[in-house]
């Protein structure tokens, strides 16, 4: 068997279901597929992302703030168990953490805080990143995946304009050292590990100055796995091609 997980900040479930573009996503077939920013209560959801064929749907929607953040993931395969609380009050009442266990492994679709362009609200994302750190470690004696929006690009590869966003937020060098102390918990980034010198491949560009037309873009959005699932991942992917939100989809595949 082979997997295949997709994730993609959809910045709005029916904005981008309204334009008829999500569909693309589903067209490629994953076994998973983790959305994040859907905006939207399940209860709001287009009707036909209610019952989509061949996949059940899991959400979890912002309790603090309707029409703010959320995510969902659609699964070919029933799960276990599913769980939408990391721990930290604020974090979980913005509906950012689904974890779905299967019987082989568990994925956790993450929409992690942006931090604020005035970082107003960087210590907040600093203190998500370290519960997750903390999280984890219990899960790692099982094959885990963690896939999301991470709001922070590791290096200097991985966004347009390093130089000109040394300070900037999700490129800050706290956030960045909070990004490496996850990994070093054990996971791998596979997109990275398999394209190591792979540059200007970017998973959201900025609305301003046309920025996706000319590439200036971040990539923020990760697939990252533990050790157990490391050596048996057989490609990572990003989509530039599939339109429809300021982010496009990134993914991996997994014999399993």
């Amino acid at each position: 068997m082979v997997m295949q997980l997709i994730t993609w900040n959809v910045n709005g479930i029916r904005a981008i279901q309204q334009k008829g573009l999500l569909q693309r996503a589903f067209q490629l077939k994953p076994d998973i597929l983790c959305l994040q920013e859907t905006k939207a209560d399940f209860e709001q959801f287009p009707a036909e992302l209610h019952n989509v064929p061949g996949y059940a749907v899991f959400a979890h929607s912002a309790q603090s703030k309707k029409g703010y953040s959320g995510v969902a993931i659609y699964a070919k395969e029933q799960p276990i168990h599913q769980h939408t609380v990391l721990g930290l009050r604020r974090f979980d009442e913005e509906g950012r953490f689904l974890r779905l266990d299967f019987a082989d492994f568990s994925v956790i679709n993450l929409y992690m805080p942006q931090g604020g362009r005035q970082k107003e609200n960087l210590s907040y994302k600093l203190e998500v990143y370290k519960a997750l750190c903390t999280y984890v470690k219990p899960l790692m004696k099982k094959s885990l995946i963690l896939a999301g929006d991470f709001n922070i690009a590791r290096a200097d590869i991985d966004l347009a304009r390093p130089k000109e966003n040394r300070n900037n937020i999700m490129f800050t060098p706290e956030e960045r050292a909070h990004l490496e102390e996850l990994l070093h918990e054990g996971f791998t980034d596979t997109f990275r590990t398999a394209h190591p010198e792979m540059a200007e491949q970017y998973t959201w560009w900025p609305y301003w100055a046309n920025a996706r037309a000319r590439n200036l873009g971040w990539r923020i959005d990760y697939v990252l796995v533990n050790q157990l699932l490391q050596k048996k991942v057989s490609d990572a992917f990003i989509r530039p091609d599939l339109l429809g939100s300021d982010h496009c989809p990134a993914g991996v595949t997994i014999p399993m």
